[in-house]
């Protein structure tokens, strides 16, 4: 079953706004992202992809102010992290492994409403997944990839709703575990992302997007 979305967003709406976003350079530190457009792009974290349906990750949303501002020497002193109307750190969970696997086979139960014994077939082929010989399988490796895929679709969401974004790998990531306490719970950063609005002066926001043609990058076979 396809949903058809044409009479909320049109194709060429949606290539406007991928070509409008950019990883914003200076934010306008006075204006704040609406609750409910912010409600909703937290729902957009929540609903993104990931292999299994797995979800080995976190999102910290760094509201205090004394916090962010420690990241900023944790981020070689990008100021996005103070002037955006939010912060983003994107993290994974640490060896994932079988533990992990039962609480998502518990939640599947739950919100499918179905005996947890039904899924005892499919969590196996998870367990075996995530708990191969750690000498051929990189568990956090892979982790680390499904977060990449939650920070591609925030991007992406933020841009639909005109909202800007600079993501952050700048950063030095023991250092956002220690400030946030993030290690202590398991979790390790791997991202930052500064979401807000782009300052009139952000000389950045005029220049042409540098893309490879087309022919170059989408091949057919």
């Amino acid at each position: 079953m396809t949903q058809d979305i044409t009479h909320l967003l049109t194709s060429d709406a949606l290539l406007s706004q991928l070509r409008w976003r950019y990883a914003v350079k200076k934010f306008d530190a006075t204006r704040k992202i609406a609750p409910d457009t912010w409600a909703a792009l937290e729902e957009s974290l929540v609903l993104a992809p990931s292999s299994f349906g797995l979800q080995p990750w976190r999102f910290y949303v760094v509201h205090d102010a004394g916090l962010r501002q420690q990241l900023v020497a944790a981020s070689w002193n990008q100021t996005q992290v103070v002037d955006a109307s939010h912060m983003v750190v994107f993290a994974l969970k640490k060896g994932l492994g079988s533990t992990d696997v039962e609480r998502f086979i518990r939640r599947t139960a739950e919100v499918r409403r179905v005996p947890i014994e039904s899924l005892a077939g499919y969590q196996k082929v998870i367990d075996r997944f995530v708990g191969q010989p750690k000498e051929r399988f990189d568990v956090d490796a892979w982790s680390a990839r499904q977060v990449y895929l939650a920070l591609g679709s925030f991007l992406t969401a933020c841009a639909v709703l005109g909202i800007d974004t600079c993501p952050l790998e700048g950063i030095d990531p023991a250092k956002y575990d220690r400030i946030l306490g993030i290690e202590a719970e398991g979790y390790h950063t791997l991202a930052g992302c500064a979401a807000g609005y782009r300052a009139a002066d952000d000389k950045y926001a005029s220049l042409p997007k540098v893309r490879y043609a087309q022919a170059d990058v989408v091949v057919p076979r």
